[in-house]
């Protein structure tokens, strides 16, 4: 079942350097204590009583945008160049269908969480999906996670140390497949945590404390996704979109 999101957040915004653009993940964090506390484990219990998984065991929000006076093409446009502006990704927009009024982005939002444990170091990231349909005067977004994708360092956490690249002060993961064959591909991950299988959906899990921060940041994030929608259909991505020129 899909839960309607209804998002007054306010937080200034910073554009960041990773492929999604509608925040740091450092600025995101500050974000999230601010709404949400710094108590990690605490948090992810509140949320989940207010969130609802939907069929397919995915995190999903749901929000209508209401757009008065502009038409489903004047919105169609606002909103492809917002995607383009905000999504350094090439690939970002997956689906752009000016007919049905549809248009859906997938890109990664890198290191939501970084956590060191007495065995293992994890990097969590996640990849969102973002689907806009479009009407006249009005648009429904929907923003989807089913997966966490894990780098895993195994032997670098406490008991064992953080093995660091001497050159580029870099993490080396466990199987050092993103230091020998990819140091750039921020989608590389070595396994995926189901969001439903994981803390606070499931009270025992061995990464909890992981787990319980990921879905704080899945949800803040949501919220600045949708804010930053809401503000490019009302205000525009720049404030001088009319067509007084």
């Amino acid at each position: 079942m899909k839960k309607i999101v209804v998002l007054v957040a306010t937080f200034l915004m910073a554009v960041g350097s990773a492929s999604a653009q509608i925040m740091k993940s450092a600025d995101l964090e500050k974000y999230a204590k601010v709404r949400y506390g710094d108590k990690w484990l605490d948090a992810a219990k509140n949320l989940s009583a207010e969130l609802t998984l939907d069929k397919n065991e995915s995190l999903t929000y749901q929000q209508i945008i209401d757009a008065p006076g502009k038409t489903k093409n004047q919105l169609y446009i606002l909103l492809n160049y917002w995607a383009t502006a905000t999504f350094q990704d090439r690939q970002a927009i997956t689906l752009d269908d000016k007919e049905s009024g549809t248009i859906i982005i997938s890109s990664t939002m890198p290191n939501i969480v970084e956590h060191t444990g007495t065995l293992n170091e994890y990097s969590i990231s996640i990849t969102p999906v973002i689907k806009i349909d479009i009407k006249d005067e009005r648009i429904r977004v929907t923003y989807t996670v089913q997966n966490y994708d894990i780098l895993n360092n195994s032997g670098a956490g406490w008991l064992g140390g953080i093995l660091r690249d001497e050159n580029e002060g870099r993490r080396v993961y466990g199987d050092n497949k993103r230091m020998k064959d990819d140091k750039t591909d921020r989608n590389l991950y070595d396994e995926q945590w189901e969001i439903a299988h994981h803390y606070p959906f499931v009270e025992k899990d061995a990464q909890k404390r992981s787990s319980a921060k990921a879905l704080v940041m899945t949800h803040a994030y949501s919220n600045a996704v949708m804010d930053k929608i809401e503000e490019a259909v009302k205000n525009g991505i720049v404030g001088n979109e009319d067509d007084d020129w």
